[in-house]
């Protein structure tokens, strides 16, 4: 059963691998010269998606959402693994979810070479693998005083969106309908992290929060920031509901963003905002890199803004 799964849903043609779906491994030439860079995620029913979620859209998203961490090392992706736990065999679920995976990855050229099935709860753990010339990597560890620090995209729409979703947040229908999409649908900004390499000091993915995740590279980099909370980019839905403190919590900490954070030199701007414009991104500048530790929260008069949560806890109840 296992294996007529397997051929069913997940066994493609993989030009550009050796050997692909079908033997104990899979066979790999990376391209010459270059640095392999792999992440992997996993992602739980009940943790990460529910129950009531489309399979397309959760086939789409656990593949979104490691992309986008290949998307921060400024990586091309190449080739994925998938080993999934389902609860029993659902033929109408596999064939959705693999639609919604496969959608991904053909939009990013990326090829599925791999990986296991068994019983068990709900469970679905990728692994991806791109490639970087060396040297050209975008990593946590190289933001430098002086710095600009940008954002791509919008802010806490997904965030919101799973607040509302929970009950924690109150919203228009009409209102929730533009915010529903950031959770179910997010889109790596894997373009833009390829244009952003030997121009970008440092980057990250925000999967956890803004506050967290730049908390990342400040401490891999031994630095610190000042950030305009007037500067975060937002949709105008968002911005109604700032009054709410767990609106401004979602953009500031809410996570699921998968929007990259970046840093680079002040006299960048202009190439920094061209290689956005040929990713065909949207980006804002929204702080500076600091040589004093810590990360300071301003707002439109130059005043502190308090701020208790930074970012999502994995290990949280």
């Amino acid at each position: 059963m296992e294996f007529s799964l397997i051929a069913k849903h997940f066994t493609r043609a993989t030009p550009g691998a050796v050997l692909g779906v079908g033997d104990d491994c899979a066979l790999l030439a990376p391209t010459p010269g270059m640095q392999l860079a792999v992440s992997s995620d996993m992602l739980l029913e009940g943790r990460h998606f529910s129950p009531q979620d489309s399979p397309a859209g959760i086939g789409h998203k656990s593949l979104a959402v490691n992309l986008s961490d290949l998307a921060a090392m400024g990586a091309t992706p190449r080739w994925a693994t998938l080993a999934i736990a389902l609860p029993e065999e659902n033929d109408a679920w596999l064939t959705a979810f693999s639609r919604g995976f496969f959608r991904m990855a053909d939009q990013h050229g990326i090829e599925l070479i791999g990986g296991d099935t068994t019983r068990g709860a709900l469970t679905i753990s990728i692994t991806v693998m791109g490639e970087v010339p060396p040297g050209q990597a975008l990593r946590r560890d190289g933001a430098q005083a002086g710095d600009d620090i940008w954002v791509s995209g919008v802010l806490g729409s997904a965030a919101m969106a799973l607040a509302y979703r929970q009950g924690r947040l109150f919203m228009e229908q009409i209102d929730a309908a533009k915010v529903l999409p950031a959770l179910y649908l997010p889109t790596p900004r894997v373009a833009l992290g390829i244009a952003l390499r030997g121009l970008a000091h440092s980057a990250i993915d925000i999967s956890d929060g803004l506050l967290a995740d730049l908390g990342h590279i400040l401490e891999r980099s031994g630095v610190g920031a000042r950030l305009a909370f007037s500067a975060l980019p937002t949709l105008p839905v968002v911005q109604a509901y700032l009054h709410e403190a767990v609106a401004r919590e979602c953009v500031l900490a809410g996570g699921d963003d998968y929007e990259l954070c970046f840093t680079a030199p002040a006299g960048r701007r202009d190439a920094i905002l061209a290689a956005a414009a040929s990713a065909n991104v949207s980006i804002s500048r929204i702080g500076q890199i600091t040589a004093e530790p810590g990360l300071s929260l301003l707002a439109a008069d130059g005043q502190p803004l308090h701020y208790d949560k930074t970012g999502y806890d994995h290990f949280a109840a």
